[in-house]
Parts: C-alpha cells; structure tokens; sequence
C-alpha cells in the first residue's frame, strides 16, 4: 500500500509544467530542457557543478538568472558574450520547426519537425524567420568533452 503523503510530494508548484525541465545525459553530452531558468539550473542537483560555475561567472553576467534557456537562446546574436561562452560549450540546440510537407496526393500541410541545429546555424537564423517557422526551443545539448576542457 503506497502511502498518500508520499506520491503527493513534488519539488515543483503545482500546476508548473515540468514537461520541459530535465536533465539527461548520454555519453556525449548533457541534455538539458529548454524551460529551466538559470536559477533552477543552479539548484538542480544533476547539473554538473562546472556548468553550474559557468552560469555563475560568465553567463550571469549580461543574462538575468530568471531567464529561460528557451528565450536565451532564441534570441541570442552571435555578438552576445554568451553566444561565444556556448560556442566554446559545443552546444547545439533542439528545436521544433514549422515545414510544409507534400502527401502522397500532392496535398501540402504544415507540420512540425524535429530538428538538432549548432548554436551557429540557430543564431544565424533572423528573428523574423524564426517567428515565420513557428520556432519551438525544446533542448539544449552540451558536449561533455567540451564542457571538461572548458576552463573556469
């Protein structure tokens, strides 16, 4: 018999979606979902404690710890300084996209699909295209080999 406090406990609000705050990791790198704010990152204990470092000494700098991950990234320049401390990161990002599909009868929809794009490809994309494609941040992956030879 399971006990009811139990099950009822949670680490987050009720009614937050936590759809999209995660922490993975496979042999090559972190995943981390694309809703987390800096501020959960820190308090998170999967994060690495490097990144947790970088977020503190390079990223807190012209980013406010309240931010998303999701709207870091999608309206980061590539003249941003946390542009250039993620490029050092490998970090590519995952994201949803509008396109337009062709059926079998010649019939075109809108779908979304799923694309891994490097943080250079993403930010090259113009505002205005990424809002024109419905653009959905979902993911940010870091290499493991990269964040280790990154120096603190």
């Amino acid at each position: 018999m399971f006990d009811k406090d139990v099950i009822m406990k949670t680490d987050h609000a009720p009614g937050e979606d936590m759809d999209f705050k995660y922490v993975l990791q496979d042999t090559g790198a972190y995943l981390l979902g694309a809703k987390f704010t800096y501020k959960d990152l820190l308090e998170h204990e999967l994060v690495p404690f490097k990144y947790k470092a970088i977020i503190e000494h390079y990223l807190s700098k012209d980013t406010d710890l309240g931010t998303t991950l999701e709207s870091q990234m999608y309206y980061m320049t590539t003249d941003d300084f946390s542009y250039k401390t993620y490029e050092q990161l490998k970090t590519k990002v995952k994201v949803f996209m509008l396109v337009q599909k062709k059926s079998l009868f010649g019939k075109t929809k809108n779908i979304y699909e799923e694309k891994v794009m490097t943080l250079k490809e993403f930010c090259n994309m113009n505002l205005a295209r990424k809002k024109a494609a419905g653009v959905l941040v979902r993911e940010v992956i870091i290499s493991k080999l990269a964040l280790m030879a990154f120096s603190v």
